[in-house]
């Protein structure tokens, strides 16, 4: 039997693959499995969502999960998120639209499968460990640089990843997204 987060992140996932909907986990699902493992409230997903997916997606999703299709609707049209809490667990699963921004494509384009426990029918499109340690760079620097899990998760996707890291693809996106100090403070931090 799957842990609960991980169950219910791919029932979500599987309705967005029947979709035909490009998406990733990202977050501290992605951040665990390349760092340090820390206890989540949510999973990220970030999925590239058009008008014409809603209906079919609120309908999937009504019967275990709360999803409220106003707030589905206001999100895709402002590009930004929403969330579906499953009913039986209480747990939320976040849905991040692409922004537009290159940094958006690039990790949609990069995701792989991976097998998120030993089961192996439990896989799914998870974030980079680039674009995950770059996404929580993002979200640290957004939130004024106080979440300390964010940080502890740069850093220990850092320290775990180490020179497996496309060292030239972080400098390049942090550039673009205007963490490079973020970035080379954690390098420091994490050596």
């Amino acid at each position: 039997m799957l842990p609960e987060p991980i169950a219910v992140t791919l029932q979500v996932v599987r309705v967005l693959e029947r979709l035909g909907v490009r998406y990733i986990i990202g977050g501290s699902l992605a951040s665990t499995a390349y760092g340090l493992v820390r206890t989540t409230q949510d999973t990220d997903i970030l999925a590239d969502l058009r008008p014409e997916h809603l209906p079919a997606l609120a309908a999937t999703l009504q019967t275990d999960f709360y999803a409220d299709d106003q707030m589905m609707a206001e999100a895709l049209a402002r590009r930004s998120s929403f969330n579906i809490i499953h009913r039986q667990s209480m747990f939320k699963v976040d849905i991040f639209l692409p922004r537009g921004r290159p940094f958006d494509e690039s990790q949609l384009a990069r995701a792989t499968h991976q097998q998120l426990t030993a089961d192996v029918s439990a896989q799914a499109r998870l974030a980079t460990a680039e674009d995950t340690l770059l996404a929580k760079l993002d979200w640290y620097r957004s939130g004024n640089e106080v979440s300390e899990r964010q940080w502890r998760d740069v850093l220990g996707v850092l320290k775990v990843q180490g020179e497996r890291l496309d060292f030239g693809y972080l400098w390049h996106w942090a550039a673009e997204l205007g963490v490079s100090d973020l970035l080379e403070r954690a390098i420091s931090e994490a050596a």
